[in-house]
Formats: structure tokens, sequence, C-alpha cells
């Protein structure tokens, strides 16, 4: 099964995708580090790439469909694959259908921008050992103190409220329009995402007729 995943940031993409990913055995390729491991190995896609992260310039599409193609070519992806930060535009979209990438199901997971607002804020974590906490979810025991160090907690700096509202707005004008372009071709599965992890993958394995 060909798949990806949509949805804010803060809706559960990741571990959504890891959980159907175990279950279906198939690999999740995340287009940065395909990108980055491309670069690293040299292959001819990925000088063209070095190219332009080395500008501080935005790969262009026809490189980064390139640099997945290398990837999806590999034995592992013979059963499916989910992708991971592609497409993102509906530019993307044509040019993963021209190149013969063509996905079986595009999982959205809708979310209330203020649900995502609560739970991207009210994330913090510990700058010493790397714990994650939340103010309302998985608070502390220690107050604004890490439980396994005792190091004060921190917010990071994208997880701000101005910072997670203009990725949100960002998130909306990009993905609106692939949503509709998926819609047409009948691959979008809208999936509410406010929900326990269990309940969600549930919803996900029901849309796409599978049990997970």
């Amino acid at each position: 099964m060909k798949l990806t995943f949509l949805g804010l940031p803060g809706a559960g993409k990741g571990t959504q995708s890891a959980i159907v990913s175990e279950k279906l055995g198939i690999p999740t390729i995340a287009t940065g580090r395909i990108l980055r491991e491309a670069i690293s190995e040299g292959t001819e896609v990925g000088l063209e790439a070095k190219t332009f992260v080395e500008s501080g310039l935005l790969v262009p599409d026809l490189i980064i469909i390139g640099i997945l193609n290398e990837r999806l070519a590999k034995s592992d992806c013979k059963n499916g694959f989910i992708l991971d930060g592609v497409p993102r535009t509906v530019a993307q979209a044509v040019s993963l259908e021209a190149d013969g990438i063509l996905l079986d199901a595009v999982i959205s997971l809708e979310i209330s921008d203020d649900e995502i607002l609560e739970r991207m804020t009210g994330r913090r974590v510990c700058p010493n050992c790397g714990a994650v906490y939340h103010l309302r979810d998985n608070p502390s025991k220690m107050g604004h103190h890490c439980e396994l160090c005792g190091h004060i907690l921190a917010q990071r700096s994208d997880d701000l409220p101005e910072t997670v509202k203009v990725r949100m707005e960002a998130y909306h004008e990009k993905t609106k329009p692939l949503k509709a372009f998926y819609s047409q071709r009948g691959l979008l599965r809208q999936i509410q995402a406010n929900a326990p992890i269990a309940e969600v993958t549930k919803a996900i394995g029901d849309a796409l007729g599978i049990k997970l």
C-alpha cells in the first residue's frame, strides 16, 4: 500500500505513520532524510541537489522526485511505502503522478486549530536530557523541573503561540488545494484526530479497509 499523511504540526502524523508502517511492514520515506543520504552518498541526483543546498536555495521538485525515485526502487518498497514530507503542494502531487508514483490513499488527520495550539504551546522540554512533557497531558511531577534530571524545563521557540499560528496559516494555505486535488481523485481519507491514539489508528484502518 502506498500512502502519505497530511496534517497540522502536532496532529499526530509521525505517531500514526510509525504505527501504520510497523503494522503493514512498509518503510516511511522521509524526503529530508533521503535528500541528506543522496548528497552524502554522492549519487548523480544527490550531487545536483548539493549545489542548491550549499547555496541556501530550495531544491527543485524535479530533483526531489528524482531522489525519491532512487529510494523507492529499493527492495523494501516493493510492497508499499509511506511518504513523509511530500507532496506538500499540488505541483509536487502532479510531478509524483507524472513520474509514475501513484498513491493508494492520502490520510488527512483533521483536528481543530485550537487543539493544535493547546498541544504545541503546552509542550515543555528538558534542555539537559531531552525529556518531553506537556502542561495538560503529561505534566512533570516536579512542576517546572525535569523528573529525570531536575533541570528547569523550557519551551521551544517553535512552540510559541505566535510561531504556531504562522505555521498553521502556512499549512492551511498550501494544503487546502492539495486536499481538493486528492479528493477529486477519490484518494482523500479524512480522519478525526482529536481522539486517543488507538482510536485514530483504528479509524485509519477502517478508512483503508484493513485491520490495524
